[in-house]
């Protein structure tokens, strides 16, 4: 295979979770690490890997920027992320993703054509804060948005490759989220069951 371009990660970590009564998502802890940590350990190779949200605990080589305004919602911490990008090609992913892996991160950088890849869930649902994307289509398309709007609108004109990864027995699907307490209450107890994936070799 031959080598991947470089990219960078913007990791959208700045939702209110109402849902969770208010607590920081991506700092709650999934099988002994947050849930940020674990997103970021999914792309330790991205340069840079960027956090979009309040101020928080993050590894010294990360950068973390604010959305405007505040709480603007993940079409404005889209925004906010790409103006840091310097690659032409980008991971955007959720921060409240505990089981995201970085084979599936470099599946999909494998798999990136047109203008992104994005991980679809086993009811086929698109999950667009789990994808690659070609910088500049990213931020071409954020260019026409005027007003608040959603991230599927931003994301429908563009060209889209759709992966559905396999989930091995005993693994977590890695598109789990914790939106809710019931979400983080399931999350915790795959994270304690969890089959260990065996080394390859």
């Amino acid at each position: 295979m031959s080598a991947l371009p470089p990219y960078a990660a913007v990791v959208l970590a700045g939702g209110r979770a109402a849902r969770m009564g208010g607590q920081a998502k991506p700092q709650l802890d999934v099988g002994g690490r947050t849930i940020l940590e674990a997103v970021l350990a999914a792309v330790p190779d991205a340069s840079p890997r960027i956090v979009v949200g309040p101020p928080q605990p993050v590894p010294p080589d990360v950068l973390v920027v604010r959305e405007d305004p505040p709480r603007g919602g993940p079409v404005a911490a889209m925004r906010a992320g790409l103006a840091h990008v310097p690659t032409e090609v980008v991971a955007l992913l959720a921060g409240d993703l505990p089981f995201l892996t970085r084979g599936l991160v470099d599946a999909l950088r494998e798999r990136l054509t047109g203008d992104g890849v994005l991980v679809v869930d086993d009811t086929d649902r698109d999950q667009l804060l789990l994808g690659v994307w070609r910088t500049a289509a990213l931020r071409a398309a954020l260019a026409d948005v005027d007003g608040p709007t959603s991230v599927r609108r931003v994301l429908a004109p563009l060209a889209v490759r759709r992966l559905h990864p396999e989930v091995g027995p005993g693994q977590p699907p890695p598109w789990t989220d914790c939106d809710t307490p019931a979400d983080l209450a399931r999350a915790r107890a795959a994270a304690a069951r969890r089959v260990p994936r065996r080394p390859r070799g």
